[in-house]
């Protein structure tokens, strides 16, 4: 029987041709490969000519690729041949295509997997229902295949399915070209075994589809997509600008763990606003200040982990020490005793506590690199403001006693009581307490509704640059831990 082509059903007007229409010496399937996956190991059953199995036991691209034999292949041969590899002017992924291949013997597999194929190259050429322009993923060479050699279609089709992968399960701009202050990205994946479990699962696409988030935010958002595409004239210039903040914010949440933990604290640096969650649902929300408009005073993105101090003094930075405080006592010799300021032995300044304090009378400790945490205010006022992007990067709270006392699990009397001692001392939650320091500019809020807030950070211009077919970086993506070269 004639075997199913590539674009056949399901794909209309793009004809009936077998992509691989036999098993010939070049295009000889040997796939034998045991993959360690989520639930329980995965053989794949041998095709054509049998090899011994190459087993992959975890991440380790050095040492799957050094027993390859690969240099001995045609296919292997073609990835080896350049630091670059191009199929019809579109670059590939070197890297990924040699992780996957490794599994393989560097055997072409596509051709004795035309089911596979096809409910792969759906899922693909429909990237658009996340944000992703199939375009992306080789999307017009894929619906015109029938110009390619053989094996530069088992490279593209190849290419395209794990650089889909790829973008599903960390985003389309990985953390290795994202600034210096967008550090959130989830569990790292090895997409060359996801991609061989899809292959061996009853539905390939819907194993693929499930490495990107399933939260209700990332569902809300595909929805909000699917309306705006649908509502609205083409080339409307709000529609266009809605879409794209979406778009933007959908690989946002393709940066975050997918396991969320169930108790957290969010603060969203756009919405300059809070949020506590226990049990998956949102329990408090308050008002909260956030790092400048510029660029060095800008709150990051991160996730730490809270523990509170009561009372606290504040160990001034060095810049703000240097550049604001130090040349005002020129000429105000009082000015650090006015503002109960002590020079520290090692030349630093410290303010002691007290009501008057800066970081209040409550600071929440979140270890990180950017020294940045939640604290109290004495400034009570700064909260009544629209524009609440005022601090040198660290999350000013409104109501931190609430906070505090739902963070402890212990009443508000008791921490009013911890405070009122007068001294500083630490008090940790009862169980770790992840904090995510995030920017998004189209979110769910807590009734689940969708907002939207201006791009003030002017970060969005950056990561839409990766989700634009016409303007992407051409750099290579890479794979975590994958060889170079």
């Amino acid at each position: 029987m004639r075997s199913k082509s590539l674009f056949g059903s399901g794909l209309a007007g793009l004809g009936e041709a077998t992509l691989f229409s036999s098993c010939s010496l070049l295009m000889r399937g040997r796939l034998a490969s045991v993959g360690a996956i989520a639930g329980g190991t995965l053989a794949l059953a041998a095709a054509c000519a049998p090899a011994p199995p190459v087993v992959l036991a975890g991440p380790q691209p050095e040492a799957v690729v050094a027993r390859a034999p690969h240099a001995n292949t045609e296919l292997g041969k073609r990835i080896d041949s350049a630091p670059e590899l191009v199929v019809s002017g579109e670059r590939l992924n070197v890297g990924l295509l040699r992780r996957f291949y490794a599994g393989h013997g560097f055997e072409p597999i596509w051709a004795t997997r035309q089911a596979q194929a096809n409910s792969l190259v759906n899922a693909v050429l429909g990237a658009g229902d996340h944000g992703l322009a199939p375009e992306l993923f080789h999307a017009n060479l894929l619906r015109q295949t029938a110009a390619l050699s053989p094996l530069d279609r088992e490279l593209l089709v190849s290419d395209a399915f794990l650089s889909y992968a790829d973008a599903l399960a960390r985003g389309a701009m990985p953390v290795e070209h994202r600034t210096d202050d967008e550090t959130l990205t989830p569990e790292p994946i090895d997409v060359a075994v996801a991609l061989d479990t899809a292959i061996g699962s009853p539905d390939p696409a819907a194993a693929i589809e499930a490495l990107a988030p399933t939260t209700p935010t990332y569902r809300t958002l595909r929805q909000a997509l699917q309306r705006y595409r649908s509502g609205t004239p083409a080339g409307d210039k709000a529609t266009t600008s809605r879409l794209r903040e979406i778009e933007v914010n959908l690989e946002r949440q393709r940066w975050l763990p997918r396991r969320l933990p169930a108790e957290s604290v969010w603060v969203n640096a756009a919405d300059a606003r809070l949020v506590f969650y226990r049990a998956d649902r949102p329990v408090f929300s308050t008002r909260v200040s956030v790092g400048q408009d510029e660029k060095r005073n800008q709150s990051p993105e991160f996730l730490a982990t809270i523990d509170g101090i009561f009372n606290p003094p504040w160990n001034i930075p060095g810049d703000i020490a240097t550049e604001e405080i130090l040349p005002k006592t020129r000429s105000d010799p009082n000015y650090l005793a006015r503002h109960n300021m002590v020079m520290l032995p090692n030349g630093g300044l410290q303010q002691l506590p007290g009501p008057n304090a800066g970081l209040g009378q409550i600071k929440f400790e979140m270890e990180n690199r950017f020294d940045v945490y939640l604290h109290d205010t004495p400034s009570k006022d700064l909260f009544n403001r629209d524009n609440r992007r005022i601090s040198h990067g660290c999350i000013r709270v409104q109501n931190p006693r609430e906070l505090a006392a739902l963070l402890m699990q212990q009443p508000i009397d008791t921490i009013n009581q911890a405070i009122a001692t007068g001294g500083t001392n630490r008090s940790n939650p009862p169980a770790p307490v992840p904090v995510f320091v995030v920017y998004q500019t189209a979110f769910v809020d807590s009734d689940g509704t969708l907002q939207f807030r201006p791009d003030v950070y002017s970060r969005d211009a950056e990561i839409w640059r990766y989700l634009d077919p016409v303007r992407q970086p051409v750099a290579e993506r890479e794979w975590p831990g994958q060889p170079q070269g």
